[in-house]
């Protein structure tokens, strides 16, 4: 008897490549990209739209099920988009392979209309656009459809899909504006450090959502529920609407603006103040202010620190962060390049912060964190409020006058995909403990050689209101053990021999060139 053939069990990966694979060479890298996020889109919402449909017939009794399954306040409640019939995926699939690239698009246009959150975030005409012949565009289509949650059993697989194709057709990823994603352990870093689970939340860079997405994991494992809006602004088009539409498949309530926007030159949350600010700002931004109707000197977001130097936006960033805070209790957790922390051309603005009170924390990364560059960054905390109380369980004490410096540089152990640094959880919360000690007992002394140490005004100011990690921490000298007198005695003895060995073997030469007969002087 023959054997029975084995069948091939498909991971997530191999099915993400076969997508990308299918259109190799068929059409741009951005259309192949939309095409790709907005049929992984249109799939995760009518996977949400079936589900929320499965609670509506368990919780309503017999004779109100019809009505409610055809009223949208029953899903939108829950933030789920209400798909009529040529919106809804398992109703596009089974289309002729000839009509799907209209039907889809036209769906595109028909939520843009029904839902206001989806403006802009949809690419308009991208199944036309791309003009992919009907069987390839069907290949396609199969493939995303085998993307199911129950069947890969991932707690974020909308998450695991879109980071493919991202990085697969990475956006900025070559240009000097710094980095288009944000490593997990890194968002979950920050997320520990500052516990956005109450309060609105602030992303003046957003890319497409991911610090909002990973927040939203985070508050949840912590019991809490992302019900408050988040505020965002991104200003590449292409992002920007990645950004909606990630967090839109994933029932976040939002407000990104009306439209792709510089945080700089068109503030889209000009009046808005939050509780709380995660971001990853683009590494020493050039030529960040492009405005010509108004002045960069006038901005009132500077207002008391002085203009920021127009070579690098580093600073732009924390003033903007800044005026964005709730001005009692806002706390922000952001990156900035290294070079921020001594920067000579920005050494009044920094004073003024550190005079100010606004620094919390400083926490060097390990290098090789991201995808596309090596070097180390720095995690900043601002808070508004170091005078102590209650905090999130917690009595804080009065932190007024001290910074808390710490340095990862050494926690670079765990490589993954055979390059890049990740923290582990349990690193995670090694840090938050050292944070969260200073915070309520921490004071006097509060330092762990080569770790951590909890500066002083008087001394910040003694180090020239320098906000390098290793001005303050105190580092072991390896040779400061070393028996000087006995190395030396060592070192002399050894000399000693070398000498006499050169002065034989002078002398086995002169012997073996007399020998010779040459005369040797």
């Amino acid at each position: 008897m023959a054997k029975a053939a084995k069948q091939k069990i498909e991971t997530l990966e191999t099915i993400l490549f076969n997508c990308r694979n299918l259109l190799r060479g068929r059409a741009q890298m951005t259309d192949k990209r939309d095409l790709l996020l907005t049929l992984v889109f249109l799939k995760f919402i009518g996977d949400r739209f079936k589900t929320q449909q499965d609670k509506i017939r368990e919780r309503e009794e017999d004779g109100f099920v019809e009505m409610a399954l055809q009223t949208p306040s029953f899903y939108t409640q829950d933030g789920v988009f209400f798909l009529p019939d040529e919106c809804f995926w398992d109703k596009l699939i089974l289309k002729p392979a000839k009509e799907m690239a209209v039907e889809f698009d036209n769906c595109i246009a028909k939520l843009e209309i029904n839902e206001e959150s989806l403006k802009n975030a949809l690419p308009r005409q991208i199944f036309t656009k791309t003009a992919l012949e009907p069987s390839v565009l069907k290949s396609v289509v199969d493939e995303v459809n085998k993307i199911d949650r129950e069947r890969f059993n991932d707690k974020d697989l909308i998450g695991r899909v879109y980071e493919y194709f991202l990085q697969a057709f990475s956006i900025n990823a070559d240009k000097e504006e710094g980095e288009f994603y944000t490593p997990h352990s890194i968002v979950e870093l920050i997320a520990s450090l500052i516990e956005p689970f109450d309060g609105t939340i602030y992303d003046p860079c957003c890319g497409s959502g991911g610090m909002f997405v990973q927040s939203k994991k985070f508050i949840e494992a912590h019991g809490g529920d992302m019900k408050n809006l988040v505020y965002g602004q991104e200003s590449e088009p292409a992002t920007y609407r990645l950004a909606k539409m990630n967090l839109a498949v994933r029932g976040i309530p939002y407000n990104l603006g009306d439209a792709a926007a510089s945080t700089f030159d068109n503030d889209k949350h000009s009046d808005v103040k939050v509780d709380y600010i995660m971001a990853n700002p683009p590494f020493n931004l050039k030529k960040w202010w492009t405005s010509t109707e108004k002045s960069v000197e006038d901005d009132v977001r500077w207002a008391g620190y002085g203009t920021p130097p127009l070579s690098n936006a580093n600073y732009a960033w924390i003033l903007h962060m800044l005026s964005k805070l709730n001005p009692t209790k806002g706390v922000a957790g952001f990156l900035l390049a290294n070079g921020a922390l001594d920067d000579s051309d920005t050494f009044e603005i920094r004073k003024k912060l550190i005079e100010n009170d606004k620094v919390e924390a400083i926490i060097v990364l390990p290098r090789e964190m991201f995808y596309s560059t090596d070097i180390s960054v720095t995690l900043w905390i601002l808070n508004n409020n170091k005078r102590g109380g209650p905090w999130h369980n917690r009595q804080l004490r009065d932190r007024t006058g001290e910074i808390l410096f710490v340095d990862l540089r050494t926690w670079n152990q765990n490589v993954y995909e055979k390059k890049y640094v990740q923290l582990l959880p349990d690193q995670i919360a090694e840090v938050c403990k050292i944070y969260f000690d200073w915070q309520t007992t921490g004071g006097e002394n509060y330092a762990k050689p080569e770790l951590f140490y909890a500066a002083k005004l008087n001394e910040i100011k003694t180090k020239n209101y320098s906000l390098v990690p290793s001005r303050y921490i105190e580092f072991v000298d390896r040779d400061i053990a070393m028996d000087y007198k006995a190395a030396l005695t060592q070192i002399g003895g050894q000399t000693a021999e070398l000498l006499k060995l050169q002065n034989e073997n002078a002398e086995h030469l002169k012997h073996a060139f007399e020998t010779l007969g040459y005369k040797v002087g």
